[in-house]
């Protein structure tokens, strides 16, 4: 359950490209233990939201902040190291390393071991992998992963390929865990069994989850607060029942029910 520290401030940040605005002042908090659904139409600046988060995107103005320091002057490369690891809506795994690989590859981005450290092969490189192994053994079997460890991951079905790239997030042991449209391409019990997933994740795991999905019934049932953006702009913030009420909200997905009542011009 949240636990009331902040664990991420967004603070008026604004993206442009070129004369387009995608981020227009968003803000928001994000509290520690909580999951936090972000939602809205195609273009409304989710994704770039979540680029700004991962440090592909700079914002133009405003700040963002991961217990109470600025991202702003960290490359992308040293984001997971502080604790804020993601998943991708197109999987990014490698498609020649086993699942097995592929999940202590993601363990690795926390590593503290170098080339030399490694060529030695020091005690505390030994023990540093003993742990990781543990790490991802545990995760393997807390995904349901362990049957297909030493498989490729290319020839599996897509929900249990969304499981591998999930391992390999947690194997770096995030506060802050991104998730891009999990629920994208699988069946209606696959995500059931996904928010299932993703609470249980929250409370055993001790992550603070940022959800990006198109999937309302998902969202609906796994976020403690919903935040909902519109053309670059936050439209409303509040408890999934609150969102789902809101006018602006309806709006954005259903349109102006004026406009559709309106007859057409001649």
């Amino acid at each position: 359950m949240p636990g009331g520290a902040k664990l991420l401030e967004v603070s008026e940040v604004v993206v442009r490209f070129g004369g387009i605005v995608a981020l227009d002042g968003v803000s928001f908090d994000l509290e520690q233990g909580q999951i936090l659904g972000l939602i809205g139409p195609n273009g409304a600046g989710k994704t770039t939201l979540f680029n700004c988060l991962s440090r592909l995107y700079t914002p133009a103005s405003g700040d963002i902040r991961f217990e109470g320091r600025s991202l702003l002057d960290r490359p992308s490369h040293r984001i997971a190291e502080i604790g804020i690891c993601r998943t991708f809506q197109n999987l990014a795994l490698f498609a020649r390393q086993s699942v097995l690989d592929n999940v202590r590859i993601g363990g690795h981005a926390r590593s503290r071991s170098d080339f030399v450290s490694d060529m030695l092969h020091l005690p505390w490189v030994r023990r540093e992998e003993e742990a990781l192994d543990t790490t991802v053994w545990r995760l393997l079997d807390l995904l349901d992963l362990r049957a297909v460890a030493h498989e490729l991951p290319d020839g599996l079905p897509l929900g249990t390929r969304k499981r591998v790239e999930l391992a390999r997030a947690l194997a770096a042991r995030p506060k802050l865990l991104l998730l891009d449209e999990p629920a994208g391409g699988l069946s209606h019990d696959a995500i059931a069994g996904l928010a299932a997933l993703i609470r249980r994740l929250r409370d055993e795991e001790h992550v603070t989850v940022l959800l990006v999905e198109h999937h309302m019934g998902l969202v609906m049932s796994v976020s403690d607060t919903v935040v909902a953006l519109d053309f670059g702009r936050k439209i409303a913030e509040g408890t999934p029942a609150e969102v789902q009420q809101n006018e602006a909200v309806i709006r954005a997905y259903l349109g102006d029910p004026k406009d559709a009542a309106a007859p057409a011009a001649a």
